[in-house]
């Protein structure tokens, strides 16, 4: 069996394990770090121009083999597994949390506190902020004070989005540029914004922050060491102690030979899925629900927001194509009076090109060319086509599960996740009056610019997901503390999505990023 000694082993290999390696080797110089990811290496940045041109041209999936044919899940949203994770293909937003997400249950009554302070979690957004190079403006409302500007200014509004953005707020709501993790001149290796417009699919400058090029530049200098395409099927605990010893794996292309790491300290920074997973396949006659699971709370709680959207038709005249895959926020709806029925979300507003392609034949099958091209999209150019879309806070009840599924296993005999979400009472209760609520918004912004509301749907499953190991201060209701550290085993910690007790109504990945480095100065000395 080959061992790999370390001090200390990270599972996972996407935006939260890139971050918290980084951290490490700054407060730890010397220290020794692997990660282990079960995805491979796609570090090609200098093909992205091409990948992007055949996804225009084709259709292409822009980032070839970032899956693992037979390591799929249930209920799962997105299949990747490579060396960055999900934020190979995120958008890059970076929305903070509010305050009222910390304090649901003292202030509302509703679900349950996080344990830890605003004031502290600010401070980690800010450096969060810092490392992804976010560009925003800062929020309108004092409730959203921040410590520290933002590293970069807003991204510049399009002419598209400076004309919905005087639309909106005719409603006396107000916009503001989406926070991105985007840079607007070079910045960590990574260029600057060329205005590609594929931000969720791949960004050819680097502008958009991409965990592969932490990586890089963590294992040139040799401060880690990466071994992909190495998939951690079982944890291994001390005979005596509940400490964790062992991390046993399989690398791709020798699926018989078991690979076994050793270290001080395990991290499993495995996303909102794979972590949960890993630590039910770890079960032993000690702990024969799972590691960590003494509270049998491993794997439940699992949460996310749900989105309401809709298409509007306006008057005023924009042109399809500018800078698409930006959009303008509005925190109005962030805060709920504690006298008043309790609704939170946030507002989004894009450009839509929905039906408004140029097209090579008209309706009745007509041939399209040259001037007839141009006076058919023209015709259908009039006006604007705006998404509205809002994330809705909802609260997961103890049965928003990930188990086990035996009818499921992968080429190694291993059970695949499934996942299902289910809302607490609370959450069921007002459902009809939120989604009232948000129509009615959405109404109103449309009213403006002789505007109409054209179709309207909800998502059918949560986005931004996190939970499965949520936090806490009491070992009965939660899996680990604050930092992470699980509360059965002391050198095994648990870090970014999976932590979050509820999933807020806005993006959560800077968040995540901002508990995983609060996370990193514990697990650095422990």
């Amino acid at each position: 069996m080959p061992v790999h000694e370390t001090d200390i082993c990270i599972i996972g290999g996407g935006i939260t394990s890139a971050m918290l390696a980084e951290r490490l080797s700054e407060l730890r110089p010397g220290v020794r770090i692997v990660v282990v990811e079960a995805g491979k290496s796609i570090f090609d940045a200098q093909n992205r121009g091409r990948y992007r041109q055949r996804a225009i041209d084709y259709g292409e999936h822009p980032w070839p083999g970032d899956y693992i044919e037979d390591q799929q899940a249930n209920g799962i949203i997105s299949m990747t597994m490579a060396v960055g994770g999900l934020a190979l293909h995120w958008g890059g937003a970076c929305n903070r949390f509010s305050e009222e997400d910390l304090r649901l249950k003292s202030m509302y009554g509703l679900a349950t506190d996080w344990p830890i302070e605003w004031q502290e979690l600010e401070r980690y957004y800010c450096e969060a902020e810092r490392r992804l190079n976010v560009s925003g403006e800062p929020s309108p409302h004092p409730e959203d004070r921040r410590s520290q500007p933002y590293p970069q200014g807003p991204i510049p509004l399009s002419y598209n989005l400076q004309t919905l953005k005087t639309w909106a707020e005719q409603s006396g709501v107000t916009f503001s540029p989406l926070p991105m993790a985007r840079n607007l001149t070079p910045f960590g290796g990574r260029g600057s914004c060329c205005v590609y417009d594929t931000c969720g699919e791949v960004c050819p400058s680097g502008a958009r922050y991409s965990p592969d090029f932490t990586f890089k530049q963590l294992i040139t200098p040799k401060k880690i060491a990466l071994h992909d395409r190495t998939l951690v099927r079982k944890l291994v605990l001390d005979e005596k102690r509940s400490v964790v010893v062992a991390a046993h794996a399989v690398h791709q292309d020798r699926p018989d030979d078991v690979i076994e790491y050793r270290a001080k300290t395990f991290v499993v920074a495995s996303g909102y899925c794979w972590s949960s997973h890993l630590l039910l396949l770890s079960a032993n006659t000690r702990f024969p629900n799972g590691l960590a699971n003494s509270s049998g709370l491993v794997g439940r709680y699992m949460n996310g927001h749900r989105f309401i959207q809709a298409t509007a038709n306006i008057d005023d005249q924009t042109f399809p194509g500018q800078n698409m895959t930006h959009s303008l926020i509005s925190r109005d709806y962030f805060r709920c009076a504690t006298d008043k029925p309790f609704v939170r979300h946030d507002t989004r507003v894009w450009e839509s090109s929905a039906g408004r392609d140029p097209r090579l034949r008209a309706a009745d099958g007509t041939l399209l060319l040259g001037d007839e091209l141009m006076a058919d999209w023209r015709s259908r150019t009039k006006g604007s086509s705006v998404r509205l879309r809002a994330y809705v806070d909802v609260h997961p009840s103890a049965n928003s599960r990930l188990t086990l599924d035996a009818s499921n296993k992968n080429r190694h005999g291993d059970p695949m996740p499934k996942i299902d979400h289910h809302f607490d009472e609370a959450t069921l209760a007002r459902e009809a009056a939120n989604k009232a609520h948000v129509l009615g918004l959405f109404n109103t912004l449309a009213k403006a610019s002789n505007g109409r509301i054209v179709n309207t749907s909800e998502g059918d499953y949560l986005d931004h997901p996190g939970g499965g190991c949520r936090m806490g201060i009491d070992p009965a209701t939660s899996v680990c503390d604050s930092h992470g550290r699980t509360h059965d085993h002391e050198n095994l910690f648990v870090v970014g999505a999976p932590t979050t007790p509820t999933g807020g109504c806005t993006n959560g990945t800077l968040t995540f990023v901002a508990l995983t480095l609060r996370s990193a100065e514990l697990i650095a000395h422990s």
